[in-house]
């Protein structure tokens, strides 16, 4: 990475290259590298030799030894100089001052500007005159003029603090009036700063300005802020070593196609000496199970918001709630719920999960409103006989929800079935509640994703497409739309930007209603059915599918990834099955990663 200070000051900055080195008398008590011992006094003295003098002394080496080492030593490049600072302030960090001294020396190299070494050994020991001091010495490296400024209002402010914690509030309150004041910088802090003075005692300070108190945290916490006002080549950002390591470990996890557990951010999580490679026996694209209780057509199917239940409805009339065992993942029959005269097309879970919401298909003009932890019926209903209520969604507050049809009904409901509100002459595909519990998205009849505001009864277009939305659904977060577009596939809007982001491939989709999904950790991929009796997934960011999934021999309606469980999705089809999928079953005896009979990879 390129140092970007200030070029005309290069060649007494970072490293001098057998020529100007920065060191240190020893009775100065700063190392040779330029920065504080644990037994200094602040005050770096540089020579220009490469070397350290001893104690006592009196003489100093030559500029780089002989002439001949002179001319075998080679010239480190910018990265080689960049890397050897890196390394430097990395070792610094652990206490190692005297490789540090060692490896500056025998490279050439400074870590940072004799000014900057300066100014934060004054920082460091709490002396604010000499640090203000030395911010005119900086002041000729840096590039923003404004940047002085900013840099004296922390080291007044810090000051300010160390003295009401000292009970010095005279003193403090000059600061105040006349070093903070005449900045004429940040008022507005300025105005929070001075009712610190009516604090009582220095608990009562450090917990009002979430501040550390007087020593070395807090004064580590302000260099960190202060050294993001100068250029690298004078003083390096802190820890940059471990943040370029960190960033790194978390590109490869981003390029990483299968990588579906919870990020962590640590290094200490990851080796650094490998590349991160997920394998796809991790992945869930193995049958772990085929539940086959249904008689019919499965049409939907819905893991519950804590991942412990898994609702599917048929054809057959049936709702079917499974329960998922945390320890075995696997699925047992907890109740069957009947009466779905014309079968169960679509379910909706209650954001507290007691409650679910069953519809029917087109011709359907009741819903069902069960409560799962009884098994009991809490509300049938039907406005209407001319009604088609196909689809429904829940408010976040769990207290209403919202439900519709093609044949021109969208009714606000409360558990109870009585009727809210209601928009007239909206012919309703799917349904979405936002966050807001305001706002309710509705694909209708006209290729298109509205959104509707039952306080205001305003509504605004949001998604349009050139081909029927046959279904569709949101993030958790309420900024991404998966809708699944009748002849042309799985597309991925923008619900924020309106704007297309990605169309994925492989999938087969005519005109039936198929329903896709998010999942895994941060909903980082995308899975749906096909008419050609797969399952598809894909890496939210690549249009290629990472994944077919084979094994049934019909349709694939729906597919529902566990929100709890990264590595557990279900599956329905026409084939009157559903299909638990998980990762590969552990053998002692593993084989090399390859495709099998239930997942086929598409890793070109």
């Amino acid at each position: 990475m390129q140092a970007n200070g200030a070029g005309q000051e290069s060649s007494e900055l970072s490293c001098l290259n057998s020529a100007q080195n920065g060191e240190s008398s020893s009775g100065s008590g700063t190392h040779s590298n330029g920065l504080l011992s644990s037994t200094n006094n602040g005050n770096g003295v540089g020579t220009s030799n490469g070397a350290s003098t001893g104690p006592g002394s009196g003489t100093v080496s030559t500029v780089c030894g002989s002439d001949a080492s002179s001319k075998k030593k080679k010239r480190l490049s910018q990265a080689e100089e960049d890397v050897i600072r890196l390394i430097g302030q990395h070792l610094h960090g652990l206490g190692l001052n005297q490789t540090v001294d060692l490896l500056m020396q025998e490279s050439g190299c400074r870590l940072e500007h004799s000014s900057a070494t300066k100014f934060r050994n004054h920082v460091m020991e709490g002396d604010w005159d000499k640090a203000e001091n030395d911010l005119n010495e900086l002041r000729a490296l840096m590039h923003s003029p404004n940047a002085i400024v900013r840099m004296k209002f922390l080291l007044l402010q810090q000051k300010y603090l160390e003295y009401l914690e000292d009970g010095k509030v005279l003193e403090a309150l000059q600061v105040l009036r006349g070093e903070l004041t005449p900045l004429k910088y940040n008022t507005d802090r300025i105005h929070v700063l001075s009712g610190y003075l009516m604090c009582s005692h220095a608990e009562d300070l450090r917990a009002k300005a979430e501040w550390e108190g007087k020593g070395i945290a807090s004064r580590s916490r302000l260099l960190d802020k202060l050294q993001t006002y100068l250029p690298p080549s004078v003083m390096l950002p802190p820890r940059r070593m471990q943040t370029l390591l960190r960033q790194a470990v978390e590109l490869q996890r981003d390029r990483c196609l299968y990588h579906n557990t919870k990020l962590d951010s640590s290094l200490d999580s990851v080796s650094l000496l490998l590349d991160h490679v997920c394998s796809r026996k991790q992945f869930p694209c193995y049958t772990q199970q085929i539940l086959t209780e249904h008689c019919n057509e499965v049409w939907f199917c819905k893991f519950s918001h804590d991942g412990t239940k898994l609702a599917t409805g048929s054809k057959d009339t049936t709702v079917i709630v499974w329960q998922v065992d945390p320890e075995t993942h696997q699925l047992k029959l907890l109740r069957t719920l009947e009466g779905h005269a014309y079968g169960v097309s679509y379910l909706a879970w209650s954001p507290d999960n007691t409650y679910l919401i069953a519809c029917g298909p087109d011709d359907c003009s009741e819903l069902w409103l069960w409560n799962i932890q009884t098994g009991e019926l809490r509300t049938k209903m039907s406005q209407s006989h001319e009604d088609s209520l196909t689809s429904v969604a829940w408010n976040p507050d769990g207290k209403r929800f919202v439900t519709g049809g093609q044949r021109g009904q969208f009714y606000q409901c409360d558990l109870d079935g009585n009727l809210l509100d209601s928009w007239e002459g909206v012919r309703v595909q799917c349904l979405w509640c936002l966050g807001d519990g305001k706002t309710v998205l509705a694909s209708d009849t006209h290729q298109r994703i509205r959104g509707y505001n039952f306080e205001d009864l305003t509504d605004r277009n949001i998604v349009q497409e050139d081909h029927p939305i046959m279904s569709f659904t949101v993030s958790k977060n309420g900024r991404l739309a998966l809708l699944n577009v009748a002849t042309q596939g799985v597309h991925l809007w923008d619900l924020q930007d309106r704007v297309l982001v990605r169309k994925y491939q492989g999938v087969t989709q005519g005109f039936y209603t198929i329903h896709s999904c998010f999942g895994g950790h941060n909903e980082d991929f995308i899975a749906s059915g096909s008419e050609d009796h797969k399952v598809y997934i894909w890496h939210r960011r690549s249009e290629l599918p990472i994944a077919e999934l084979t094994g049934h021999t019909r349709t694939v309606n729906c597919v529902s990834w566990n929100p709890a469980i990264p590595g557990l999705m279900a599956s329905a089809s026409d084939d009157g099955t559903v299909r638990i999928w998980g990762p590969a079953p552990f053998l002692e005896t593993q084989e090399p990663d390859g495709p099998n009979e239930n997942c086929s990879t598409m890793d070109s």
